[in-house]
């Protein structure tokens, strides 16, 4: 791999967090961050010295632009923004007490990126200089003309030789089309060289099969049966789309009340890898996690570092980021490396 930019797609989302805890309402206090799933991978790319650039769509306004002066700030190359439509794409997630009750609320109907059309983005332009591309699966369900999008891109970016990635972020609530993610993703799939996400992702997302012990989502699995199950969901991605050469897993499940408990497999030719294990009884923010682990990948594939550095740092970064109040990271390399040596 060169030394090219690592080019990300997607949408740019206002984060707005009301505290259910207090009256949020009449204080108008409303906390918010600037994220989305891939402007959190370059975000964190950037912050550890990797040449990051994002596209993506935004109305042309005085609060845009702020919000592009501060990601270019962090570093991140911009020059490839859409600039139209009329609005930035929102979501509340509570905070608090009922936090499970009250869910994710999207409000991005309309918005600027989910009126994309095919040919308002110039790809052979967009890649000029890249050899990493990276998005996740949020795109391709918001509606079949960003579906489409995505498998331009994902086309033209292998016909260039560059590196594609791809995370199967789920998003029940945005899959609201008419197509299901199977009925898109494995086409698009197909393109990608690096699959990241999970067992039960993959199997919504790209028909894999799951054990019937793993039809719910809980903590009590014994280890060995996640890992054997890793294993076999990797295989079968790999058998369906050879052009993918790495497939990574994450397990992260509720420990006691407030806590997490987190590890990752990555696949490869030579087998399964799996990451040291991390437990914490506290977290202070899980959204991003995800997208650092990926970032955490890209890097150090980027760096040529062989896969069992690769996986342990995406590991540490990924859990480090659940003591982070923001959507992307603001941990160095440094920070990363010394959370390896303390959980050894």
């Amino acid at each position: 791999m060169g030394r090219g930019k690592v080019l990300s797609f997607g949408e740019i989302l206002l984060r707005i967090c009301p505290d259910l805890s207090l009256d949020w309402v009449s204080s108008g206090h409303l906390p918010f961050y600037i994220g989305g799933a891939e402007l959190n991978v370059a975000t964190a790319l950037s912050r550890w010295q990797v040449p990051s650039s994002y596209v993506s769509a935004m109305p042309k306004n005085a609060i845009t632009d702020d919000i592009a002066n501060h990601l270019v700030r962090k570093g991140i190359e911009l020059s490839s923004m859409n600039w139209s439509g009329d609005r930035l794409g929102i979501y509340y997630l509570p905070k608090g007490k009922d936090v499970k009750h009250a869910g994710v609320v999207y409000d991005r109907s309309g918005s600027s990126f989910s009126q994309l059309k095919r040919g308002d983005i110039n790809w052979d332009a967009v890649f000029e200089g890249a050899d990493w591309f990276h998005f996740s699966a949020i795109c391709p369900a918001i509606n079949q003309e960003i579906a489409d999008i995505c498998l331009d891109a994902v086309k033209i970016a292998k016909s260039k030789g560059i590196f594609v990635s791809l995370d199967l972020n789920y998003r029940a609530k945005l899959w609201k089309y008419g197509k299901k993610p199977l009925d898109v993703m494995p086409d698009i799939a197909s393109y990608c060289d690096l699959i990241m996400g999970n067992i039960w992702a993959a199997q919504q997302m790209l028909g894999t099969g799951l054990a019937d012990i793993f039809q719910e989502v809980k903590a009590d699995y014994p280890k060995e049966l996640l890992l054997e199950q890793a294993k076999q969901t990797s295989e079968e991605i790999i058998r369906r789309h050879p052009q993918c050469r790495f497939v990574a897993n994450t397990f992260r499940f509720d420990y006691k009340e407030t806590g997490i408990k987190y590890f990752t497999s990555l696949y490869l030719q030579d087998g399964l890898l799996v990451s040291n294990e991390y437990l914490s009884e506290k977290i202070v923010d899980k959204v991003g996690s995800g997208d650092c682990f990926m970032a955490g990948l890209i890097y150090g594939f980027y760096q040529q570092h062989d896969a069992s550095y690769t996986l342990e740092f995406a590991t540490a970064a990924a859990y480090d980021k659940l003591f982070i109040p923001s959507d992307a990271t603001t941990s160095s390399v440094a920070d990363i490396e010394q959370r390896i040596k303390n959980n050894e």
